[in-house]
């Protein structure tokens, strides 16, 4: 059984309102703005250490395995695992979350994975070292999407889950950078260096994050979360009286069991799941099994000055998509907490069936030419629009699922907050193997896509992708 530490027991105890959805409301003192401040510093500096090492790895795996080796090995060891943690950690352990010693927990793996790959030079080290990343990163942002939940009323709680989001969105491309800077060190240095990162998370937790229980004291108080603030706060402070023998349920003994769980999941599979699943299996497939092969004729000085600028050889095209992506990504992701106002519920399918038309144009775009191969300019422009948007999609179908999620607050029955607070956490816990679900199976058609793909140009006389 997992039990709170101090911090949760005392969590929600008599938060008060500090935001509604869309923003702050009124005048707000001084001490909101820095507890607002230092608990989206929190979840951010969360989202960007957690997921910071899996683009590591990523950018960094043309140097952990040799020539000879298929790269789809390291992508599938960093990504594996992390689905393993995501599916069967919430089915598996009960009752409540004790937060601090699972961050604890997920740090010490996480640096002992990456002084694995650093330590060892043999394939099979190295490829167990990134799976120990992998679980611990995949157990973080189950623990973080969790842990956001339980902040009241709804408005602190989707504000922390706004800048979580922002926070691994802004990994992508500090991932990518910190590589860049540190590969010329060597891979056992540069990773040795990386390992360092983890021990930002149980910091911030300890040092910086706000305590849940501390919003009670703001003067704030919205007439629409007023009444459940007064709820939260009844549930530690009722006291039976004299005359009546009021049994008390000991937190500890709530416990969700299996049926309990399923019967959570199902409503959450069509109107969550199914939409990240798709997004990220459309994503992915494009970025691992398309991209690859969106590549054109260096551009000349003459013809196309400001594009020559940007492409010297024909292998920048592809870093330069990436880049585009995470670029596109981070920013939307960091859309709730720039205070753009989420999508409604209804329109939660709209990034999956976008991202499956930009997957067909792309496709037929590397297969066929849409423009021809003489029209670099126009070509190159559409990829750069497309790839654009397939970034927004991405980190739109990622914050707002999971921000949604976050302002479903289950009822309570029969006054028993503790059962529904678990309800919650599982419920935020339970749908997110489903992006990374979607990234496991484009890897694998990820692959024969890129290769068709390149037979389609050869077969109209475009060869560039084979001397890729």
């Amino acid at each position: 059984m997992e039990s709170n530490t101090t911090f949760e027991d005392r969590a929600n105890e008599t938060t008060a309102p500090l935001l509604r959805e869309g923003g702050l409301g009124g005048s707000v003192p001084a001490s909101a703005r820095k507890l607002l401040f230092k608990l989206g510093c929190s979840f951010f500096l969360f989202g960007l250490i957690n997921n910071v090492l899996y683009v590591v790895i990523l950018s960094a795996a043309l140097d952990l395995v040799p020539p000879s080796t298929p790269k789809g090995i390291i992508a599938f060891c960093n990504i594996f695992p992390a689905l393993v943690a995501k599916v069967g950690w919430p089915y598996i352990l009960k009752g409540r979350i004790r937060y601090a010693k699972r961050l604890i927990g997920c740090c010490a793996i996480s640096v002992s994975g990456m002084i694995v790959v650093a330590l060892f030079d043999s394939l099979g080290m190295r490829l167990l070292g990134i799976c120990f990343a992998s679980f611990s990163s995949g157990l973080g942002e189950l623990t973080f999407l969790q842990l956001s939940t339980r902040y009241h009323p709804p408005s602190v709680g989707g504000q922390s889950l706004g800048y979580f989001s922002a926070g691994t969105g802004a990994a992508g491309l500090v991932g990518a950078s910190l590589w860049w800077i540190v590969r010329g060190l060597g891979v056992r240095t540069g990773v040795g260096i990386s390992s360092i990162l983890p021990f930002a998370i149980p910091l911030a937790y300890y040092l910086l994050l706000p305590q849940p229980e501390v919003f009670a004291a703001l003067p704030i108080f919205s007439a629409d979360e007023e009444e459940e603030t007064t709820l939260i706060a009844a549930e530690y402070t009722a006291v039976p009286t004299d005359d009546e023998d009021v049994p008390v349920i000991p937190k500890s003994a709530v416990a969700l069991s299996l049926p309990d769980k399923w019967e959570l999941v199902k409503p959450l599979m069509l109107k969550y799941m199914v939409p990240l699943f798709c997004v990220y299996l459309f994503e992915y497939t494009i970025n691992q099994g398309v991209a690859p092969t969106l590549v054109y004729p260096v551009p000349s000085p003459d013809r196309y000055p400001l594009l020559s600028r940007i492409i010297h050889s024909i292998r920048d095209y592809y870093p330069l998509w990436q880049l585009v992506y995470q670029t596109t990504v981070f920013i939307s992701r960091s859309s709730i907490s720039l205070g753009f106002p989420p999508l409604p519920p209804r329109l939660l399918s709209l990034p999956a069936f976008v991202q499956a038309g930009i997957l067909t144009i792309l496709a037929v775009e590397s297969a066929a030419g849409i423009f021809g191969d003489d029209s670099e300019a126009l070509s190159f422009s559409l990829v750069f629009l497309l790839i654009s948007l397939e970034g927004f999609c991405g980190g739109l179908a990622y914050v707002n699922v999971f921000y949604r999620l976050n302002q479903e607050r289950p009822p309570v029955v029969n006054g028993d907050h503790e059962r529904a607070k678990q309800e919650h956490e599982f419920k935020i816990g339970s749908i997110g193997f489903a992006d990374s679900m979607g990234i496991l199976l484009a890897a694998v058609a990820a692959v024969p896509t890129e290769v068709e793909l390149c037979r389609a140009q050869v077969a109209r006389g475009k060869t560039i992708c084979t001397s890729l």
